[in-house]
């Protein structure tokens, strides 16, 4: 290989090597990678931008503005609430098939995010009057989600990023269900596995919810603050009630007001209730101290205060907070939020927690006021932002559920007719809901995942840098070498193999757009049909299933559904090989 070959696939492993370890966001690493290539000339200054000025990303923003326009309206509310019907009785398979088939037929033309957001209240409220555990069900709901995503090409990012990358190559763009000739086979495939195994092979783990619920019976207490005692006006700070081990202030009670969080300026009064939590015999210790009294009613708390609102809020990879601490974000500060407990796989930490280092997939479980999710629920720093002792938050359906459907509805046909490009279509979409006062400017703006579309435009220099310097050829090359003994479909597979286990280390899009120049060239010394194997790459790259970070979805539902980091192999191994086994066998034949 030329010495260009050797420096992109320097770059390449640089670029893996931190999306794999996350220490910087996904968008810097793919972008740096781009600009490193860039300046020793091995791509140009039009290869470099070239995906910025490519249809995908803007087409990806834009759907980004109308999903959020459906999921405000509350249009999939009624969907969400005849889902799982009425019927518990310890038999899952039926509400699992009644829950995946809609979510998925819905993914089909909206982001997966705010679908499984939506469903995630409405599933453990069902489980929670039925005494299910929510584990045997959220799982399924995010593997639906991805499996509705392979009908259409609107259906994930991925998929309009192939499509984009087909159009440059002169394969054509994409047809708005033609991924769907193999994609709704594979679904019903694999939605199918999940009904007759989920509730077999999945553990039934209990909900961060019911974690906090069962420990807080042990470890709530409440103490008076003795009027003209040493603790009266006092501040919370100065009274040594802030860094308490393994014992946390949760709320002062002022009889008008409840204080949550509780600052370390807070001034404490004669008779103020505060309440605290921590371990049994750490908060029993607290009775003793001078200016504090048990309080008349002492008794242990549930989480049941209208005046304070505990949320669980699940750390997403794009979140600031991934890597750093409570005390060295200034969470409290920051957030107007304290934490009271960390879940990571399938157990609360037990552990000073301002001192934990936050990862992805983190559920951090808060005390705050009723407005927290309001302020949060949109923005990067937390994946999702739900409610732990309110009732299902699903939006409830407005007026304007119909100008949002009917908005969808034309986006997807004049797509599929061929009457505009589907970026037109998607552009003008986002426009209607902005103007038609469905979203607001900022709502919009707020909607849409920057980080998602740089990595989209930015990918694009790294595959002109593997076409350019041979390296694609070479990758392409090694992986006929390996499976080429088994005919066409032995290299198919191969590339399947190689996309799959790149989606479970980096973002899927980014693994599409690496592997796609590799699969030109495999398709180039060997019968297969470009296009298939396009479509096949597109495929592999969303069949996310065997871990908690390799899909948003996936990392959604991770603490809420009480799960461990080995659990989504129990079931999400035997769809990926279900889904592989599928693409090579059908699309060979599909596109000859």
């Amino acid at each position: 290989m030329s010495w260009e070959a050797w420096y992109t696939l320097a770059v390449l492993a640089a670029v893996l090597g931190f999306l794999i370890r996350g220490r910087v966001s996904a968008a810097v690493a793919v972008f740096g990678g781009n600009i490193a290539l860039l300046a020793v000339g091995v791509i140009d200054t039009e290869q470099s931008l070239a995906g910025f000025s490519n249809p995908a990303p803007l087409t990806v923003a834009a759907l980004y503005v109308v999903a959020a326009g459906v999921q405000k309206t509350g249009a999939l509310t009624p969907l969400l609430h005849g889902a799982l019907g009425s019927n518990g009785n310890g038999r899952l398979r039926r509400p699992i098939a009644r829950l995946s088939i809609p979510a998925a037929g819905a993914s089909t033309f909206l982001n997966n995010t705010p679908i499984v957001a939506m469903a995630i209240p409405e599933i453990q409220s069902w489980a929670d009057k039925r005494s299910v555990s929510v584990s045997k069900l959220l799982m399924p709901i995010s593997f639906a989600v991805i499996l509705g995503g392979l009908l259409s090409v609107i259906g994930t990012s991925t998929n309009l990023v192939v499509s984009g990358l087909m159009e440059n190559a002169g394969l054509g763009a994409m047809g708005f269900f033609e991924i769907g000739k193999v994609g709704l086979p594979i679904a019903i495939l694999g939605i199918t596995l999940m009904v007759i195994i989920s509730a077999w092979v999945l553990p039934a783990r209990r909900s961060v919810a019911q974690e906090m619920a069962e420990q807080a019976r042990e470890f709530y207490v409440e103490l008076l603050v003795q009027p003209g005692g040493p603790l009266d006006g006092t501040t919370v700070e100065h009274a040594g009630l802030r860094d308490l081990q393994g014992v946390f202030l949760t709320s002062v009670d002022r009889g008008d007001t409840v204080i949550a969080p509780v600052r370390p300026e807070t001034v404490l009064r004669g008779g103020n209730r505060l309440r605290f939590a921590g371990q049994a015999s750490k908060v029993l210790d607290l009775q003793g101290r001078k200016g504090l009294e048990s309080a008349e009613s002492e008794h242990v708390e549930a989480l049941d205060d209208p005046s304070v609102r505990y949320f669980e809020a699940v750390i997403g990879s794009r979140s600031p907070l991934v890597g750093s601490t409570l005390k060295e974000s200034g969470f409290r500060s920051t957030y107007q939020a304290a934490v009271v407990g960390i879940h990571r796989d399938g157990g609360l930490i037990e552990a000073k927690l301002g001192q934990v280092r936050l990862r992805v997939g983190d559920t951090l479980i808060l005390v705050s006021d009723p407005g927290f999710k309001a302020r949060w629920d949109d923005r990067e720093d937390f994946l999702l932002v739900a409610a732990m002792n309110d009732a299902p938050s699903a939006p409830v359906s407005t007026a304007k559920a119909w100008v949002a459907i009917a908005i969808l509805a034309g986006i997807i046909g004049l797509a599929t007719f061929n009457v505009v490009p589907i970026i037109v279509g998607a552009l003008v979409g986002a426009m209607l809901m902005v103007a038609l006062g469905v979203l607001s400017a900022t709502e919009a703006r707020r909607s849409i995942d920057i980080e998602v579309i740089v990595i989209i435009a930015a990918a694009f220099g790294l595959a002109s840098a593997m076409e350019n310097t041979g390296l694609a050829e070479s990758a392409a090359s090694g992986i006929v070498s390996v499976f080429g003994g088994w005919g066409d479909w032995g290299a198919l597979l191969g590339i399947v193999l190689a996309t799959v286990v790149l989606t479970e280390m980096i973002t899927n899009n980014a693994a599409a757009l690496l592997m796609f120049p590799i699969g030109l060239s495999l398709a180039a010394g060997t019968d297969l049909n470009p296009v298939g194997v396009a479509i096949a790459i597109a495929v592999a790259a969303s069949a996310s299933f065997l871990t908690p970070i390799g899909y948003q979805t996936n990392t959604m539902v991770y603490g809420p559904g009480g799960y461990r980091f080995s659990d989504y192999w129990r079931l999400g191994l035997p769809l990926t090989i279900t889904v592989v086994i599928a693409t090579v066998v059908l699309v060979p034949i599909i596109w000859p």
